[in-house]
């Protein structure tokens, strides 16, 4: 035990070296620091808005580009079912997704909702998929826009998505941030 804390001293690693913050990390030390003792992170809570679900269509692709293979993705329609907003996918819609060169895929969508009771509502996210043997595994942080005073308490939301790809559709539990 000797030897080793001689060799932390003799190469610096002291209290007053990089152990210092750990050593000092009690509540008076915090608050020495200027920080609050019982700080702790804030978790975000989620409220559940719907689940999305869209059928896609033709697919381009552009090889070789300078952002690397584009895959261009036509949406042809789908439902948007929750609690509050029930809605169709209405076209033209699509993703334009970036393949990256860690496997993985950048989502970059915009579609519209038309509500049941006939209000429009911009949709739009970027995300994550990776590839799975049952399809895609895919994340997202869609924003929505409108001008319907029905549903404009959606434009304040940050919302994120869970989803999945199987065969030809797409399907995502949606989740607003509170």
């Amino acid at each position: 035990m000797r030897v080793a804390i001689a060799l932390l001293v003799g190469v610096g690693l002291t209290a007053s070296g990089p152990f210092a913050l750990a050593q000092n990390s009690t509540p008076a030390a915090a608050a020495s620091r200027g920080q609050k003792a019982t700080e702790q992170p804030r978790a975000p809570a989620f409220e559940y808005l719907g689940t999305l679900r869209a059928e896609t269509g033709t697919r381009t692709v552009l090889e070789n580009g300078p952002q690397g293979t584009r895959t261009i993705v036509q949406l042809v329609g789908g439902r948007f079912e929750g609690p509050r907003v029930k809605a169709s996918v209405q076209t033209p819609a699509g993703d334009w997704i970036t393949n990256r060169a860690d496997g993985s895929y950048r989502l970059d969508v915009r579609l519209t909702l038309k509500t049941d009771d006939g209000a429009l509502i911009l949709v739009t996210y970027n995300g994550i998929g990776q590839t799975t043997d049952a399809g895609a595994s895919l994340r997202m942080a869609p924003l929505f826009e409108t001008g319907d005073s029905r549903y404009v308490w959606l434009t304040r939301l940050q919302a994120v998505g869970v989803g999945e790809r199987v065969g030809t559709q797409v399907k995502y539990d949606i989740y607003a941030m509170k």
